[in-house]
């Protein structure tokens, strides 16, 4: 299991490398944007969006209230910075495959600072050294390189998405490190534990996004393409719950300190 995840993921890899090294100078610099209008799922994509909504309300929304009234807004945080900081050497390969080697190397040494000093990454002292958070997956790499986002999808329990951060996910799936070396099941808890403490930091944000908007299919809709544009384009240095960002179900959390 784990050497076909290692292929998987080296072949993906020189895939990538292969498509942006034939792409023409042109086809490099135009970053293709997500469309939200580009939605001609929209009948099928309302009726998962209703499912994930209803998944939300009953269930994941419940659990994390209990969990922000027990857990401290710093331990919360901490939590959150432990995840990203597990997440590191996916942003860092995603870095390299975009020609960004400042970048890769300032990953690099804010995963060695958060997980020696800040304690398996719990607590971020690489931000206030001058390291910040980047946020880089494959489906920015797709973007980076000319890729089409393709029509608006809206995935089961995972939320807005397109073809190509489909096909992003599914690589950066490969390319996760605990993943080669654990069966699927142990990493469910995890997986669920991340869920339930993204959906607590985001607890004020989605209530006030429902009671704003009209339509709030629309509205994530929109708020996925503004932010999938401005990672793809390198439009901000990463995400920040204090900017209300919002950025749900698939929300990128802040390593922020706790300090």
């Amino acid at each position: 299991m784990t050497s076909t995840r290692i292929r998987a993921a080296l072949y993906l890899a020189l895939l990538t490398a292969s498509v942006a090294a034939c792409a023409p100078p042109a086809a490099r610099g135009l970053h293709n944007e997500v469309r939200p209008n580009d939605d001609p799922l929209q009948r099928v994509n309302r009726k998962v969006f209703w499912f994930n909504d209803q998944v939300d309300e009953h269930v994941l929304e419940p659990v994390a209230r209990g969990w922000h009234w027990i857990a401290p807004a710093p331990v919360e945080r901490s939590v959150a910075n432990f995840f990203v900081n597990v997440r590191s050497p996916i942003v860092v390969a995603n870095d390299l495959l975009q020609g960004k080697p400042k970048n890769a190397a300032s990953d690099v040494a804010r995963f060695v600072v958060n997980t020696t000093v800040g304690v398996a990454g719990f607590f971020d002292y690489a931000t206030p050294l001058g390291l910040p958070q980047h946020v880089e997956d494959f489906g920015q790499t797709l973007g980076w390189w000319g890729l089409p986002a393709g029509p608006y999808l809206v995935l089961p329990l995972l939320g807005p998405s397109n073809p190509r951060d489909v096909v992003g996910l599914i690589a950066d799936s490969a390319a996760n490190i605990p993943a080669w070396f654990l069966d699927w099941w142990i990493l469910v808890p995890p997986r669920v534990a991340e869920a339930v403490n993204t959906r607590a930091l985001l607890l004020r944000q989605v209530d006030e996004a429902k009671r704003a908007s009209f339509d709030y299919y629309v509205f994530l809709r929109d708020a996925y393409a503004q932010r999938r544009n401005a990672l793809v384009n390198d439009r901000t240095e990463g995400t920040n719950i204090d900017q209300e960002e919002l950025y749900y179900p698939q929300v990128d959390v802040p390593a922020q300190s706790t300090q």
